[in-house]
């Protein structure tokens, strides 16, 4: 870890006339007695701190974790997760503690710097108020993978302390009361409700609430949970849920009040500062020919419920659908010429699968792109309109259709799955994205739909089932599905066990693709009962067995290698 922390300090010097870039902006020289001097250096450093959020293994791939859950499935990078390999030396696991600990310690020298710098107390306030958040941020993000951690505050020194780093792990209680202490002395610093355009970005008072709420949610705080949602609800901090929830993950609506806080995402040419959304989301088909490591599972398609309210049931209208994968073969396979240009035979019953995904809730098809449904992608440096379809030749023989033609591909050879929707450019965006690995739009980490969400469980699971219901049908209607509890029997939750069932799946079609699956079924110790199984892809055929090791998989393992360094570090149970 120290090594590498040591290199994360070199950044080159850049700054955009104007704003300040959460990307761009230096974060130290080699030498603090010559920076942190005046207001926008300070400004300057602070912004290396949001900087290091999108790190590979933080945040920065953070939209792939949902891979170890039951609405995402994926292979290469995470698949160890899903098939239960990992290893305390297992490169992501060891890079999430790694990047976690370089983030920290860029804050830590944040708020050490800024609050010893000669410049306005207000601004000081302000700034220290938002590295304490990102470090809170930060802890909590690890507590929840890895359990209790070292604590390093910003009375550490990595320009004297570098070789004493050798601090023993604090129990979860102890971080959690430290990371309480950082979100609690934010809420003091005088954080703004809203910062203006040009720091579009920053932590707002809004945000300290979001976190802290969670916090509390994810310590079974409820009480405590309650009291912070519904400081950030109030509408003097001007958040309202996005008219169009797709928008949400394009360029038209990421930077809506919606969201409280996200990490912002640059691109366009001599702009590539974002995450690689496209390159591991998108497919073949998408700008710059992507990868498709994740995808949205069959569990989470088939979940979706009419738009109606009712459950979807694929037997009510293909009997033996979910028991004969032959049923599946005749409503999904097309049969294509021998040169995979044209369609021979369209099965009978494509219209009626086409139009039961049209009838379903609407983030269905905001999210996930379908069999027979179309795909804006992007091929021989110009945009072109491609069709997901399921293909055999005129021998029989399952094949492989291709983008040149028209027609979706799956990079991962022999799997034939859901492909997203979302956060993955259409075309090229008019010219927003020039680069797979920097998708320019700004991708959540709390907004507001969740804490509605967050908000309901909380009540619910303080006896509260009435006030539950209030806040699930507000993010329901946003997408105009009926309310919970508004007339069919199928939409009755009154007890604590069926409005967590609705909980459960809302949280599921409303933020799937965003990570925050995973945290959730550990959280609700469901992982074990939920991943271990075969994975199935949309014609039934097997694509891995999943692996969940309940003595063992609710914490990530300590790396090997930080243990090998300081020995005081001991391992989580089971590794």
């Amino acid at each position: 870890m120290k090594k590498q922390m040591i290199l994360s300090w070199v950044l080159a010097l850049a700054v955009l006339a104007g704003c300040y870039d959460l990307d761009r902006a230096p974060f130290d020289q080699p030498s603090s007695s010559t920076f942190w001097k005046t207001e926008d250096q300070c400004k300057q450093g602070l912004m290396g701190v949001y900087a290091a959020l999108k790190n590979t293994d933080l945040y920065g791939k953070m939209f792939m974790i949902d891979v170890n859950s039951d609405v995402a499935a994926g292979y290469d990078q995470y698949e160890a997760l899903q098939f239960g390999t990992c290893m305390p030396r297992t490169g992501f696991l060891n890079g999430k503690w790694q990047n976690g600990y370089n983030a920290i310690q860029r804050a830590n020298l944040a708020i050490r710097s800024i609050g010893e710098a000669p410049i306005g107390e207000t601004a000081k306030n302000q700034m220290v108020g938002e590295a304490k958040f990102l470090r809170g941020l930060i802890y909590f993000h690890l507590l929840d993978y890895f359990g209790g951690l070292p604590l390093y505050d910003e009375t550490t020194d990595l320009e004297k302390d570098f070789n004493d780093l050798m601090l023993p792990r604090s129990t979860a209680e102890e971080t959690r009361a430290f990371i309480i202490r950082d979100l609690t002395d934010a809420l003091s610093a005088g954080l703004p409700k809203a910062w203006p355009a040009d720091n579009y970005g920053r932590v707002t008072l809004g945000a300290v609430y979001a976190l802290l709420g969670k916090v509390y949610l994810y310590n079974k705080d409820y009480k405590q949970a309650i009291a912070s949602f519904e400081e950030v609800i109030k509408p003097e901090y001007g958040y309202r849920l996005h008219d169009d929830y797709a928008g949400l993950f394009d360029l038209t609506g990421h930077t809506s009040p919606e969201m409280i806080f996200s990490i912002v995402n640059l691109g366009g040419v001599g702009n590539n500062y974002g995450m690689p959304l496209c390159f591991y989301a998108g497919t073949r088909n998408s700008y710059g020919s992507c990868w498709n490591n994740t995808v949205p599972s069959a569990n989470l398609a088939d979940m979706y419920e009419y738009t109606d309210g009712r459950p979807f049931d694929w037997e009510e209208v293909f009997p033996s659908y979910t028991t004969d994968n032959k049923v599946r073969e005749r409503v999904y396979r097309v049969t294509m010429d021998d040169e995979g240009k044209n369609v021979v035979n369209m099965p009978a019953e494509a219209e009626t699968v086409k139009a039961l995904y049209a009838r379903r809730d609407p983030r269905l098809s905001a999210t996930v792109i379908a069999p027979y449904t179309t795909y804006l992608g992007w091929y021989s440096n110009a945009p072109k309109q491609m069709t997901f379809l399921l293909a055999k030749n005129t021998k029989g023989d399952v094949i492989a259709l291709n983008e040149s033609n028209g027609y979706m591909r799956n990079n991962k050879g022999g799997w034939e799955t859901y492909f997203w929707r979302k956060f993955v450019p259409e075309g090229d965006w008019d010219g927003a994205i020039t680069n797979r690995e920097h998708t320019p739009v700004n991708f959540p980490v709390i907004r507001l739909a969740d804490v509605y969400l967050m908000l309901a469980e909380a009540y619910n699971e303080d006896g509260n089932q009435t006030k539950a219901v209030e806040y699930i049908n507000l993010v329901r209607a946003r997408v105009n599905m009926p309310g919970i509890n508004s007339g069919p029997v199928y939409l009755e939750a009154r007890t604590k066990d069926a409005v967590f069932d609705r909980i459960f799946r809302e949280r599921a079609f409303e933020l799937a693709g965003e990570g925050i699956r995973d945290s959730d079924l550990r959280r609700w110790g469901l992982s074990e009962l939920l991943l271990n199984r075969v994975e199935y892809g949309i014609t039934g055929k097997t694509m891995f067995t999943r692996k969940f090791n309940k003595d063992r998989d609710y914490l990530w393992p300590v790396p090997a290698s930080e243990i090998e360094i300081n020995p005081d570090l001991k391992q989580n149970p089971g590794w």
